[in-house]
């Protein structure tokens, strides 16, 4: 993650922080300095310790949102944090970001190291002839997040064209053309140079639809020779991530990353990590320049 933030305003607030598996009352305190966990059992029996506001009782879970009063007195305990994990990947064209494929190509998933508990979930797709950025977790939430398109996470590509865009080409990219499957727009377009017949150009949207980008050079009469994500959100694709390489973000990476992400906003009824109702109701999923029609898990 370099630079400034690549999020809309509202995403830079401070999201909720997500605590390892509730900790047992007595270890709890144990671990603070109050006591032996056998002497903190006989507190808790004796009625010593309450939790918000009632006796506790032996082998009770607290977490941070819990009032604990020793001896009627409020302790302050610390709580561990978990934090998911999330591999960077540089996908190289020819490999599919799906685990099931009856033409038999190369998966991506192939390239990643294996969990020892939980499923790799691919954070938004990038199809079989592109490449660049491709992000995966082992927290679904978190690819939620990334991917659901209230949330309106930027994706930028670096996009080779055959042949020159004029400023009308450019104008109607930014203020929008009509695909079969409703209206898409860029909300920026840089020129990145190029020789000969070939054109690079630096997109960035904030949704992502089945070979959007694609389609939307499509429409105003360009054909994309390559396309290569370089950006999702506030993670870059580092230089020094050679093709088909991966690595995981740091701790701290982790962190920055969840603090620069829109809060999580609930729904009535939860489709699933990266899926989502369209206006007709229907259950659809969040693809970047997807190949195939579903979000893929890798094997434990």
């Amino acid at each position: 993650m370099r630079g400034g933030s690549a999020l809309p305003s509202h995403a830079r607030r401070r999201n909720e922080p997500v605590f390892i598996d509730p900790p047992k009352l007595h270890k709890a305190l144990a671990d603070a300095g109050y006591g032996s966990r056998r002497e903190l059992e006989e507190w808790i029996i004796a009625g010593r310790v309450s939790v918000n506001g009632l006796p506790a009782h032996v082998g009770q879970r607290v977490g941070p949102e819990d009032k604990i009063r020793v001896n009627g007195k409020l302790v302050q305990l610390k709580f561990q944090l978990r934090l998911p994990r999330v591999l960077v990947y540089h996908k190289p064209e020819g490999e599919i970001v799906s685990k099931d494929d009856p033409d038999g190509r190369p998966s991506v998933f192939a390239k990643l190291p294996r969990l020892k508990s939980g499923r790799w979930i691919s954070i938004g797709r990038l199809d079989f002839n592109s490449c660049g950025l491709l992000l995966f977790t082992n927290d679904g939430s978190l690819a939620n997040r990334m991917m659901h398109p209230r949330y309106e996470i930027e994706r930028e590509y670096a996009v080779r064209v055959l042949g020159e865009a004029t400023p009308e080409m450019l104008e109607r990219l930014r203020r929008g053309v009509e695909l079969e499957d409703g209206l898409a727009n860029f909300s920026q377009i840089m020129e990145a140079g190029g020789e000969g017949a070939n054109r690079w150009y630096h997109v960035i949207l904030s949704e992502g639809r089945n070979r959007e980008v694609r389609r939307m050079f499509e429409a105003v009469g360009l054909m994309v020779s390559r396309l290569m994500r370089v950006r999702y959100g506030p993670v870059h694709l580092s230089p020094r991530l050679k093709r088909g390489q991966c690595r995981d973000l740091e701790p701290s990476e982790v962190q920055e990353l969840l603090k620069l992400l829109p809060p999580e906003q609930k729904t009535h009824a939860s489709s699933g990590a990266g899926t989502y109702r369209d206006s007709n109701g229907e259950e659809v999923l969040d693809d970047d320049d997807v190949d195939g029609n579903r979000i893929d898990f890798a094997e434990k």
